[in-house]
């Protein structure tokens, strides 16, 4: 069982959400399987509903699972943790201080576990108190050292949220910049759209970033179904062909 993303030509992949597990599956031949799909733990009771009905989801999408917390919620790092232990999925979300756990618990180096970090407003400066205790703190570092803290915890990705699309445009061009220079992966997240998400990917790729996994939610969620439209999976997956060449 593949335990790394699919790239498209071993730079993008893209990460939205399951809103069932059909739809994940349309949403995964919309993107010509080069996605992972999230299922948040938020959404379930306990463990074991989550690692049950993951497990199910896994057989029909070749293990394109992103084990994800939901909007960043520090709460569910431990759950994250524990679920994608038994899942071994692709891609796991985790806040800052749960990646060193995750790492641990999966017992393998191929899975991706993002840390996520936050804007501050000063350019190559981010935020990583972003675990269960500390996201009601402050602790801002260079993004380079975060890269490094991350790297000894068996972190593989920089997971910059929350975006709010271009709103931080100056201080993720400097996210993309270090994490280009440390061969460290990007996963733009928070207010992306299809609007915008040319113009972001764009910026990663012109930095050089290696693999970058970018995150299209909401905007891309039918208000009505709660289910992910695979008709701008499609666009979006255009898209990163075109750009990636």
């Amino acid at each position: 069982m593949k335990k790394e993303p699919n790239y498209y030509k071993d730079r993008v992949a893209l990460n939205v959400l399951a809103g069932s597990l059909q739809n994940g599956i349309e949403c995964y031949k919309a993107a010509e399987k080069h996605i992972v799909l999230g299922l948040l733990t938020k959404n379930y009771n306990d463990n074991q509903s989550a690692i049950e009905d993951m497990i199910e989801y896994q057989s029909e999408i070749e293990n394109a699972i992103s084990v994800g917390l939901g909007s960043g919620d520090p709460k569910q790092s431990m759950m994250v943790s524990q679920v994608a232990k038994v899942v071994q999925p692709q891609h796991v979300n985790q806040v800052f201080t749960g990646v060193g756990t995750s790492r641990a618990l999966l017992e393998q180096n191929e899975t991706v576990i993002n840390g996520l970090v936050s804007p501050t407003g000063k350019v190559g400066m981010v935020n990583i108190a972003t675990g269960p205790l500390s996201s009601k703190y402050s602790a801002e570092v260079s993004i380079d050292a975060a890269i490094a803290l991350l790297k000894d915890m068996g972190g593989t990705s920089i997971k910059f949220f929350p975006m709010n699309g271009l709103a931080h445009k100056e201080e993720f061009v400097a996210v993309a910049k270090a994490c280009a220079e440390n061969e460290f992966a990007l996963e733009p997240t928070g207010g992306i759209d299809l609007n915008n998400f040319t113009e972001i990917l764009q910026i990663a790729l012109d930095a050089g970033v290696k693999h970058i996994i970018p995150h299209i939610y909401s905007s891309i969620i039918d208000k009505k179904t709660g289910l992910t439209r695979p008709d701008d999976v499609a666009k979006l997956f255009e898209a990163v062909k075109e750009l990636v060449g």
